[in-house]
């Protein structure tokens, strides 16, 4: 049997359906890779990656490919999950006999919901779905699969729990799929070199914030891990793959939670004389962070989330505004890029915390940042806080997008309202960025390369459009 895994086509700069953390169409033109769609595809002989998106592929051409397929997966979540219905349904409408299967957060936390919105989706996988998604496409009977959702006779079934992976060396490595199925030029992020390739080495993060998506749906809170000797030799193989590429990204939720085994594949990577970036929290000290750079470390994202201390407690975030300075001043000094990421709308948001938020990025002065709306994902300790609170503004709880692709604030709170939400997300954009520091640290990069000059030119005139189509959709939105 053969398999197409799908990441199928949708808003215009929106991969929320790939392997995406981010619920919206971005300021800039920027897509990750699929890995969670990659890892199954290499357990599958005869398979196809195929990542809509990054192409311009539109659904006619979706289809026309997906045609050729017996089974068809595609990763959805909630901000995509009506999108991919449409999707699913059409592939059903040419060919009926074509088995459609969903897999991603969405599915592995309300299997029923998500079943029961197509009829044209056979099953859903739950939790870690690699396995799943081999057996399936083994051609195994459904209900002999663990860890999986469907529906026969009119009934859901659930069959039993899949355990999660222990020994995630087990898993396969993606460098084929992504030479086979890719275009890795096509794939952009603002705050890395390009071309860039991004990876995981392990799944789950032991921090309890809770508004993050992954560790409580999927990876859970123990951080398994790739061992340093298989994560090394992947990379070598990559950079033997595809010599083309300036920068690798290690897409772990928190890469710097284990530090030890950090420390060991920085040791490893060294050798290989590569740039390489990856998630961290803001509570490393000066001599870790410099014995990474000298490893070839050159990126940090990190989630700053907030500059009040108070709402950091609220979410769990275990780090405080005084060792998130710290941490900062330490990556100046080393000479580690920073990119924060920022979140407005969190409990209890007043316009006195996101002043304060404001103020406390510009004091960081890290080189680059996003600001996000609070999206409360169902299975997220966010989304029950907000459903017992009553702060949802809409009785659509998952309803996360506006028809134009940009994220809506779903909660608002008795001093701040779900617009005045979406607008302050405007004013940090031009608090942060239309200062001297930002707007010469950008210049200087732009006159340092040529290839960087024209790419910020372009990210300049897409970021600034962003900024007006968000104003359109405010002011649509008052007019309604």
């Amino acid at each position: 049997m053969s398999a197409l895994f799908l990441s199928p086509p949708s808003f215009d700069g929106f991969d929320g359906g790939a392997g995406a953390r981010y619920q919206a169409r971005r300021e800039v033109t920027s897509y990750w890779y699929p890995t969670w769609l990659a890892l199954p595809a290499a357990m599958v002989p005869g398979s196809r990656l195929l990542d809509c998106a990054p192409l311009g592929m539109g659904m006619e051409e979706c289809l026309r490919i997906a045609a050729g397929h017996d089974d068809v997966i595609i990763n959805t979540s909630t901000p995509s999950l009506r999108n991919d219905c449409r999707v699913a349904d059409a592939i059903k409408a040419r060919h009926p006999s074509t088995r459609v299967g969903f897999v991603g957060a969405h599915a592995a936390v309300l299997p029923t919901e998500t079943l029961k919105a197509s009829e044209s989706i056979d099953w859903v996988g739950r939790k870690e779905f690699d396995f799943t998604c081999k057996e399936v496409c083994e051609g195994r009977p459904l209900q002999s699969i663990a860890g999986l959702s469907f529906r026969k006779d009119g009934r859901i079934i659930h069959n039993p729990e899949r355990e999660l992976i222990q020994d995630m060396d087990v898993l396969p490595w993606v460098a084929d799929v992504y030479q086979r199925d890719l275009q890795i030029e096509k794939y952009f992020i603002g705050y890395l070199l390009h071309p860039y390739i991004s990876l995981y080495t392990g799944r789950g993060c032991p921090a309890q914030c809770t508004f993050c998506l992954w560790p409580q749906t999927i990876g859970g809170h123990k951080y398994r891990v790739r061992s340093p000797a298989n994560v090394a030799a992947e990379m070598a193989y990559m950079r033997k793959l595809f010599p083309q590429v300036r920068e690798f990204f290690f897409d772990d939720d928190t890469f710097t939670a284990n530090l030890p085994r950090a420390r060991e594949i920085a040791r490893r990577l060294a050798p290989l004389g590569v740039h390489w970036s990856c998630n961290s929290r803001a509570n490393l000290d000066f001599d870790t962070i410099q014995s990474f750079k000298d490893s070839g470390l050159r990126l940090f994202l990190v989630g700053y989330e907030s500059g009040s201390d108070e709402t950091l407690k609220r979410i769990k975030k275990g780090v405080t505004t005084d060792e998130m300075r710290r941490f900062t001043r330490s990556c100046h000094q080393a000479g580690v890029v920073v990119h924060g990421t920022f979140i407005l709308g969190l409990p209890v948001e007043t316009p006195a915390t996101v002043e304060q938020t404001i103020r406390f990025a510009q004091e960081l002065d890290v080189f680059s940042l996003q600001v996000s709306l609070a999206a409360p994902y169902p299975g997220t300790e966010l989304y029950e806080m907000a459903r017992q609170n009553g702060w949802f503004a809409k009785k659509d709880k998952t309803d996360i997008l506006h028809g134009d692709g940009f994220q809506q604030s779903t909660l608002e709170y008795p001093s701040l309202s779900k617009e005045q939400i979406f607008e302050e997300v405007d004013r940090f954009y031009r608090a942060y960025y239309l200062r001297p520091k930002p707007i010469l640290r950008i210049i200087q990069t732009m006159l340092e390369d040529k290839d960087i000059f024209v790419r910020r030119c372009r990210e300049g005139f897409e970021f600034f459009r962003s900024l007006r189509q968000r104003r359109n959709s405010m002011n649509s939105a008052r007019a309604s």
